[in-house]
């Protein structure tokens, strides 16, 4: 269970999703990575005008054909001719009622990301388990609310695909493997493999239990974006964090040192840093002993085919050195 803040371009469509407790995202790489990352049984809360607005269970997840021709809203065309709709929906359910300002105290973890931002130009933000607990107790809680159930006809929805062969690409139906999949697919796999998690800590040198750690999604800082945020849920005294670069092609030199430059600016709680990446050229230094330089693949896949980001994930390994 996660909770995020899902961006929103204007009043009128905050208005449209809180009437028809709907989360929509377009047909873009960045509308099908938020739909992804977003389960069934999380919860988010619309974020606007630098207030964060209600807080919804995620009942169902909705992939809809000729979704230009659906409300509630409006496609949107840009000069350069191409328009986007929003095939990518997320049926909701009320669960508390408030209007906050970004700047209290228990916004922080997020607040942070959007000033290094500089905006709300990211679609969603993913905030710690601090966060939800204290969301958890703004406002006033609504018993029982409702989603508006079944809103199309079952023809009309489709499961996307994703495939490693750019030729075969037709949005919003099938995405190109992109980086933003890949760190996406990272976290849900180090949050569902505990013993994998433990491994990177005991190579860490980090002698915590890692049930006790959250794996969060990409975390702003003045020297960049940090593409997996790992800390603990729950910190007492200290802090310890790690950082994890994610790259989908071979790893490069200059990966390395920008991982060296995130571990330097979190100072002495960055307990490690984390370099994933398709592959490492023996010509790369050896890793310092705070970092670890980790590959990933992909079990029994053809290029050629087109998989479910859920066939990925049960796909999916890291390789560890």
């Amino acid at each position: 269970m996660a909770y995020f803040l899902i961006s929103v371009s204007n009043r009128k469509n905050l208005e449209l999703c809180k009437e028809h407790k709907l989360a929509g995202f377009t047909n873009s790489i960045n509308g099908f990575w938020t739909f992804v990352e977003i389960e069934e049984g999380d919860y988010i809360s619309f974020l606007y005008g630098a207030r964060a607005h209600n807080l919804y269970r995620v009942v169902r997840k909705m992939a809809l054909k000729n979704a230009e021709k659906y409300g509630p809203w409006e496609p949107i065309t840009f000069r350069s001719g191409y328009t986007y709709y929003f095939p990518f929906r997320l049926q909701l359910s009320l669960v508390r009622e408030f209007d906050e300002p970004m700047v209290r105290q228990e916004f922080a973890y997020v607040a942070e990301n959007l000033l290094l931002r500089g905006g709300y130009r990211k679609t969603h933000f993913q905030a710690d388990e601090i966060t939800f607990y204290q969301v958890s107790q703004m406002g006033k809680s609504v018993d029982a609310n409702e989603t508006n159930g079944e809103l199309y006809p079952t023809e009309e929805l489709f499961v996307p695909k994703i495939t490693f062969d750019i030729r075969r690409k037709a949005p919003p139906e099938v995405f190109p493997f992109r980086e933003v999949i890949l760190q996406s697919l990272i976290r849900k796999f180090l949050e569902g493999t505990p013993e994998v998690l433990g491994n990177i800590l005991s190579r860490l040198e980090i002698d915590d239990d890692p049930k006790e750690f959250e794996v969060l999604g990409e975390k702003a800082l003045p020297e960049g974006h940090v593409d997996i945020f790992i800390k603990k849920r729950h910190p007492r005294g200290v802090s310890p964090k790690i950082v994890v670069e994610v790259k989908k092609g071979a790893a490069r030199k200059e990966d390395i040192e920008q991982l060296a430059r995130y571990m330097d600016e979190l100072g002495n709680e960055c307990a490690g840093g984390v370099l994933i990446a398709k592959s490492f050229s023996r010509r790369l230094p050896n890793p310092p002993q705070d970092m670890l330089f980790l590959s990933y693949r992909f079990e029994d896949v053809d290029k050629g085919e087109l998989y479910t980001y859920e066939e990925l994930l049960d796909r999916f390994a890291l390789v560890f050195p």
